[in-house]
């Protein structure tokens, strides 16, 4: 570290990479300085796939180099400095400790557990700390405080529709919702009669900079898991741009019919595949929104298809994040359902003769991705339905995908997949058999189970765990309306037929690595 010192050290995080920032930082060129850290840690617990890694250590070198044409002094710890990238909490205390700043600044962190660490290592050192409101998100965390005051239920579906009057987002001159209709989620369920003719999504070859972030990262973390071979994701701004109109040309006009469909081999489908761009923040979320707008107004894409990808961008992304921070520090451990179960071995390694689970995390394997039926209606419902630790699945998830943060991570996964906060995020549990996979990809034909019996050795596991779940939720769920009639099915089993599911189920998990749910 030099001993120039510093007036204000300002912090930047590996998902705050729009150069705005600066601006809300109020920095200074000539007397303030950026720190940039990249730490081992933050790739070891829990373990990081090597692409989400390298994502984002990538995308911070190159923030860094564009930042320092523009005459910004930075200072930057690469994983190959040595041992001392351990803690970033360990390297802002010698970056103070060197730069004597008066106060250190930074734009609120989407994790808690981050901001403790900064703070503590702040307070340690005797020096202010002060954060600022991310500039990047449609609705603060103040307004969806103050939107979710008060509430019974915090519906997505409600929060949407005011994000779309207050942002004037496909709405019509008289305050009414373009097309008259508010939500075209029922005409966006389609699956594949046969194998899709797929457009071919734009990649990113690695270029000198992202090869070097390979190689340090195989030095010092040479035991991560997933594939680095197939690595192809944007980690600069103008490439994130490239694959924005990439997507909006190619795959956004029949994102919205098949946005739930899932076939053998193919990954990407239609989706964006925007999300690490965003949550790095090399994209804004209003010049995607209005990208996919103007493709509407231009006749180039259907409503349904652009108001389903609007409904993710300002609905549910932003709707995600004011949950994190509304429900506070302590959501992550939440275990409504007392699932205690472990998480088995095929997670880490795709080893399994279940075709949908097998066919999933390859996806997240050999991609560090997986598009959102895939993780909430097969790997996440595996996990609910089995009866897996949420806190288990939910560091797999963080660790294992591409565009994983915490904000946006724990509640997809302890709320919307596990429903471990007790309905917070939605009103029912995302629990379904194997016939729900069945009519919305090709997974079934040709697996080695039988998608229509519910035990036995052919059983389909999601059945078995599926009828397991309803069984030992039953008093749980009784008074859940959105329950009622999926209930009464389980009302009407007689004594016998319980005990196979349940006595099934227990075998099934033993043999699985699930073990015993019980704490």
């Amino acid at each position: 570290m030099p001993t120039a010192n510093a007036r204000t050290l300002a912090l930047i995080l590996g998902d705050q990479l729009d150069a705005s920032y600066l601006d809300t930082l109020e920095l200074d060129r000539d007397q303030d300085v950026i720190l940039m850290v990249e730490v081992t840690h933050a790739s070891e617990a829990p373990p990081s796939h090597v692409q989400r890694t390298v994502v984002f250590l990538s995308a911070m070198r190159h923030h860094a180099e564009a930042l320092r044409e523009k005459g910004w002094r930075i200072e930057y710890v690469e994983l190959s400095d040595g041992a001392n990238t351990h803690s970033f909490a360990g390297e802002l205390g010698r970056a103070i400790e060197s730069l004597k700043p008066e106060r250190v600044v930074g734009v609120l962190p989407g994790s808690f557990s981050v901001r403790s660490e900064i703070e503590e290592a702040c307070d340690e050192s005797g020096v202010e700390m002060s954060w600022h409101e991310d500039p990047h998100f449609l609705c603060s965390t103040d307004e969806f405080g103050k939107w979710a005051s008060g509430r019974k239920e915090l519906i997505m579906e409600y929060f949407y529709r005011e994000q779309r009057k207050r942002l004037g987002v496909l709405m019509t001159d008289d305050g009414k919702p373009e097309g008259g209709e508010w939500n075209y989620d029922k005409s966006n369920r389609k699956a594949f009669k046969s194998a899709p003719d797929l457009p071919h999504a734009r990649t990113f070859r690695p270029d000198d900079i992202t090869k070097r972030v390979i190689e340090d990262v195989a030095g010092a973390l040479p035991d991560l898991p997933g594939r680095i071979d197939m690595f192809e994701w944007p980690v600069t701004r103008r490439e994130a741009l490239a694959a924005l109109r990439d997507f909006v040309e190619q795959r956004l006009p029949c994102f919205g019919d098949f946005q739930d469909a899932m076939w053998t081999g193919e990954d990407k489908l239609y989706h964006s595949m925007l999300s690490s761009s965003l949550n790095l923040k090399l994209l804004n979320p209003r010049e995607v929104v209005d990208a996919a707008v103007a493709a509407y107004d231009a006749g180039e894409a259907p409503l349904n298809a652009v108001e389903g990808f609007v409904r993710q961008i300002i609905g549910w992304r932003e709707f995600i994040r004011g949950v994190y921070f509304y429900e506070g520090e302590g959501y992550d451990d939440r275990n409504a359902l007392e699932q205690h179960g472990a998480l088995p071995d095929f997670y880490w390694t795709g080893e399994t003769d279940m075709r949908c689970m097998g066919e999933s995390l390859r996806s997240v394997l050999d991609r560090a991705y997986g598009h959102h039926i895939a993780r909430l209606m097969v790997t996440g419902n595996f996990a609910l339905i089995s009866g897996i630790s949420p806190q288990a699945i939910n560091d797999w998830y963080l660790g294992m995908y591409v565009d994983a943060i915490n904000w946006v991570t724990s509640p997809n996964t302890v709320g919307m997949a596990m429903h471990a906060d007790g309905g917070v995020v939605g009103t029912k549990p995302y629990a379904a058999s194997g016939k729900y996979i069945d009519r919305m990809g090709n997974y079934c034909k040709g697996c080695r189970y039988d998608v229509k019996q519910r035990t036995g050795e052919d059983a389909c596991p999601f059945n078995t765990f599926y009828w397991d779940f309803l069984i030992r939720n039953q008093d749980r769920f009784k008074n859940n309306r959105r329950m009622t009639m999926i209930l009464k099915n389980v009302e009407r089993m007689d004594g016998d037929q319980r005990v196979e599911i349940t006595v099934s189920a227990d075998k099934l998990r033993d043999r699985l690595g699930v073990g015993s749910i019980k704490g």
